[in-house]
Order: structure tokens, then C-alpha cells, then sequence
């Protein structure tokens, strides 16, 4: 079953706790269309900095490639590598993103679905929340045993008047 890491953002200046609607949950495995169109997945999901850095190394190596005449099999191969890359890391790559962002990871949930992820998070994120019960008292009124006599011992000292 898959894995997903929770996510709550910084709150908005007119928030003094973050609303809970507004958490991310990034699951963690392969992203097939992170693999398939990766530029295209890094706009949706707002990855500037992954989405600078994928078209600067896919520029290089297809630069590199290019001037030591590398067959087109040889470019293809490094294509795929780089987008397999892109797919197996997509998950590391959002959740960075939203750590430079800000965001605090606060827990992880295993289920099979985003869906059902939510649910399970939030069910025990409610009971969390609420206040333990308050224990019961002991006594239901206070115990008065009157005023210490002399002959009284507090602690673990001997009786009175016996020897040691």
C-alpha cells in the first residue's frame, strides 16, 4: 500500500491556526505522468526550481550529446534515464518544494488512495485534538481527620519513644 506524507502550510496572515482543508498530501512511489511529461507535470504541481534545473541538465546532455555525435539511440536512452529519474523522484521533489516553501510535514498516512488517506489522517488527527477526560476524583469530599496529636509520626521515623 502506498504512503503519503501530510503537509500543512504556513498560515495566511488572517489565520491565527492553518485551516486543515489546505494540507497536501504527496504520495510516495512513481509518478507516471511525472515520467511521461515531465515539464508539463512540474507546472501543474508549481516546481519552478525542479522544473529550471530538468531543463537545464536535458539541455546540457542533448548539447552534449549532440557535439560528440552520439547516435540518436544513445539520446534516446539518455532521455528515458532522465525521465524515469523525473518519474521515481517526483514525490521528493514536491515535498522539498513545499519544505522551501514553508510547509511542515506532520505525519505520514498509509492507504491506498488519496482519498482514503484524508480519511484516515483526519480521523485520528480529531482525536488528537480533543482534550483527554478529566480523571475522577478520588474522594467526594475532602477527608478532615482533625488537628496532628504529639504523638503523631509523619514519614518513615520510628514510634515514638521505641528505640532504634
Amino acid at each position: 500500500m502506498p504512503t503519503f506524507t501530510v503537509h500543512e502550510p504556513p498560515p495566511r496572515k488572517s489565520e491565527s491556526v492553518t485551516d486543515p482543508e489546505r494540507f497536501a498530501f504527496v504520495r510516495d512511489g512513481f509518478y507516471f505522468w511525472a515520467f511521461v511529461l515531465a515539464p508539463l507535470w512540474l507546472l501543474v504541481h508549481r516546481l519552478w526550481l525542479a522544473l529550471l534545473g530538468y531543463l537545464v541538465l536535458s539541455g546540457l546532455l542533448g548539447g552534449a550529446l549532440y557535439l560528440i555525435g552520439a547516435p540518436s539511440a544513445v539520446k534516446f536512452f539518455a532521455s528515458l534515464l532522465i525521465a524515469l529519474l523525473v518519474g521515481f523522484e517526483a514525490a521528493t521533489l514536491w515535498r522539498w518544494t513545499l519544505t522551501r516553501r514553508g510547509w511542515k510535514a506532520i505525519g505520514y498516512v498509509v492507504a491506498e488512495d488519496a482519498e482514503m488517506a484524508e480519511r484516515r489522517f483526519y480521523a485520528g488527527w480529531t482525536k488528537r485534538a480533543e482534550p483527554p477526560p478529566a480523571p475522577e476524583p478520588k474522594y467526594a469530599a475532602p477527608v478532615y481527620r482533625g488537628a496532628p496529636s504529639p504523638s503523631d509520626v509523619i514519614g518513615l521515623f520510628p514510634e515514638p519513644g521505641q528505640q532504634r
